[in-house]
């Protein structure tokens, strides 16, 4: 073999082995850095579940936490506990939902079944856009000029609802959307070769299909407007006990009871309070989106 022959033969394999190593060592970079970068994006977080929990912990664990209200205990006492403000926040959520949840899904269907490449799909689109972009004071600033301000009505847990129903449609609409383009067109072809009407495609296939996902997009937007200040600092006032009349009246719910213990309150009783009730907070959130886990398992299409 000639010396050219060696090289045209060994040229080819040291070539490739440059650029294997070159290849190796390009993952391993990309691999520490996308490490570090997750790293510094769960530190924070840890932190804070480090803290709410450290801090609040004492609280929660008492039975007499989740079983009573603060009506007649001493801002100094240790006694009492959130039963008033789980209940608000509870019943503020989901009347909510009923009433977001139903037209999201509905204007969810209609931009992908119906309103597809239409004039009044583009400006349900853009006005579904333009409601997710709206901070929470906004929507919360609105509902007040209206129903307080415009109607005469009397500051309520209802008009928190107002509040809610706006962010949460958005969520609910994107949710539904995105789950119903992921539906593959062959199971709707499917169904309209057999004769099916297509409004019975979408109730019968295409929904059912579609489904777990969306139930993941509802708790998604109860999880998401929970926690909401806003809305209940302007539209509802403190209560120490339940009220259960959602039209008339003050009505506490967790984020309105962290802040009026924060703000009156900023002894040691005090402090006991507001992180006890921030841990809640993060606990009803997580027993929330376990349930929208478990949901959505039961209700996903089984595949043979």
């Amino acid at each position: 073999m000639s010396a050219t022959d060696f090289a045209a033969a060994v040229k080819p394999g040291a070539t490739f082995h440059k650029t294997s190593l070159r290849r190796r060592l390009t993952n391993d970079i990309a691999a520490v850095l996308f490490g570090v970068c997750f790293l510094l994006a769960v530190a924070p977080l840890i932190s804070l579940l480090y803290m709410v929990i450290s801090k609040g912990m004492a609280a929660v664990v008492k039975p007499h936490w989740w079983t009573h209200s603060m009506y007649r205990v001493s801002p100094s006492s240790y006694d009492g506990g959130v039963y008033h403000a789980i209940f608000g926040s509870l019943a503020q959520a989901l009347i909510a939902a009923l009433i977001s949840v139903p037209v999201g899904i509905l204007v969810g269907v209609f931009l992908v079944e119906y309103g597809a490449g239409t004039r009044l799909g583009r400006v349900t689109t853009f006005m579904v856009d333009v409601l997710a972009g709206i901070p929470s004071i906004v929507a919360t600033l609105f509902i007040y000029g209206v129903w307080i301000t415009t109607l005469g009505l009397p500051q309520s847990a209802f008009a928190v609802c107002l509040a809610l129903i706006l962010l949460m449609i958005p969520v609910v609409v994107r949710s539904t959307e995105e789950m119903l383009k992921l539906v593959p067109n062959d199971l709707r072809e499917a169904s309209y070769a057999l004769g099916v009407p297509k409004w019975k495609t979408i109730t019968a296939i295409v929904l059912p299909t579609a489904a777990s996902g969306m139930v993941s997009g509802v708790f998604l937007a109860i999880a998401r407007v929970v926690g909401e200040t806003a809305p209940v600092l302007l539209l509802v006032g403190v209560s120490d006990k339940i009220n259960t009349n959602v039209f008339d009246g003050n009505m506490s719910s967790l984020p309105l009871f962290i802040y009026q213990q924060f703000s009156s309150n900023p002894g040691p009783a005090g402090q006991y309070r507001e992180w006890g009730a921030a841990l809640t907070l993060v606990i009803l959130v997580a027993v929330a989106s376990a349930l929208a886990a478990v949901i959505s398992r039961l209700i996903a299409p089984k595949t043979k």
